[in-house]
């Protein structure tokens, strides 16, 4: 079992940042870590994700050369920077693990956190 818990949220004017954090509880090998969002009245978005062995990275389109993912192995904590912040990353954001290699779907990631709000004001 993996326990998720997010955090690092709140308000933030466009163009602003926030870093989001990410603890993991258990040390049970996890392959990669994402990090989706929801936006209220839409389905859940991919945002990006990082893999343990290498630290690759990979980020949806939307989010590319805004937002960087990072990990603290020491800490089993991954973490969200969001730089240049616009309103519809207005969200809600999760952390997600996976113990396979993971897609850029919901469906491939095993555990999830509880969610943190971020909203971004124009």
């Amino acid at each position: 079992q993996v326990q998720l818990v997010e955090s690092g949220g709140g308000l933030v004017q466009a163009g602003g940042s926030l870093r989001l954090s990410c603890a993991a509880s258990s040390r049970t090998f996890i392959y990669d870590m994402g990090w989706f969002r929801r936006a209220p009245g839409k389905e859940r978005e991919f945002v990006g994700r990082i893999r343990r062995s290498s630290s690759a990275t990979y980020y949806a389109d939307s989010v590319k050369g805004r937002f960087t993912i990072s990990r603290d192995g020491a800490k089993n904590t991954v973490y969200l920077q969001m730089n240049s912040l616009k309103p519809e990353d207005t969200a809600v954001y999760y952390c997600a693990a996976a113990l396979s290699p993971a897609s850029l779907s919901p469906a491939s990631y095993n555990y999830w956190g509880q969610g943190t709000q971020v909203t971004v004001s124009s």
